[in-house]
């Protein structure tokens, strides 16, 4: 296994994430209402960190969701979401993922807003590898990090080794 380096700890994540705050409530600060959604597991927790540093600087109302679908292969599973369509349409959709590096996933989970009238539909992403083999981008971007395609990004987002690795 090859040694991994930390590349973003906690202050420096959070860091990042208070500065995407800004970048979101720049963009959409005369909106009423966000809906800020988490994929998986990692994505949602940065989704709530997220709003948690919206709801510092501004007023805008906030929604929280959740979308889960099967990173690895998201052809055997369909995509499982927490509102219902009336909830979110005619509103700006957000989508927060901890790395962008192909694209599929981030592909898979907007297919499920395609058919939904939304005011704008965003990505944001912790890190973005770009190595996008879809055709896709983020519009909030964290840190941006040019790897080889045989190094792995892992996000850790829990417990005493919270950060960002390079292996």
């Amino acid at each position: 296994m090859s040694p991994r380096s930390k590349i973003l700890n906690i202050i420096k994540i959070d860091q990042k994430l208070k500065r995407l705050a800004w970048q979101v409530y720049e963009k959409n600060s005369a909106e009423k209402e966000i809906i800020v959604v988490g994929i998986s597991e990692r994505g949602l927790i940065l989704a709530k960190e997220l709003v948690d540093h919206i709801h510092k600087i501004s007023n805008i109302k906030t929604n929280i969701s959740h979308l889960e679908l099967d990173k690895d292969n998201p052809y055997n599973k369909e995509v499982s979401f927490n509102l219902k369509e009336k909830e979110y349409t005619n509103k700006v959709v957000i989508l927060v993922d901890d790395v962008l590096n192909s694209g599929k996933t981030l592909m898979f989970a907007t297919k499920h807003f395609l058919t939904t009238r939304l005011i704008s539909l965003s990505v944001l992403v912790l890190v973005d590898r770009n190595h996008n083999r879809y055709p896709i981008k983020a519009d909030y971007v964290g840190l941006s990090l040019a790897t080889t395609l045989q190094e792995y990004i892992n996000v850790k987002l829990k417990g005493a080794d919270k950060g960002v690795y390079l292996s």
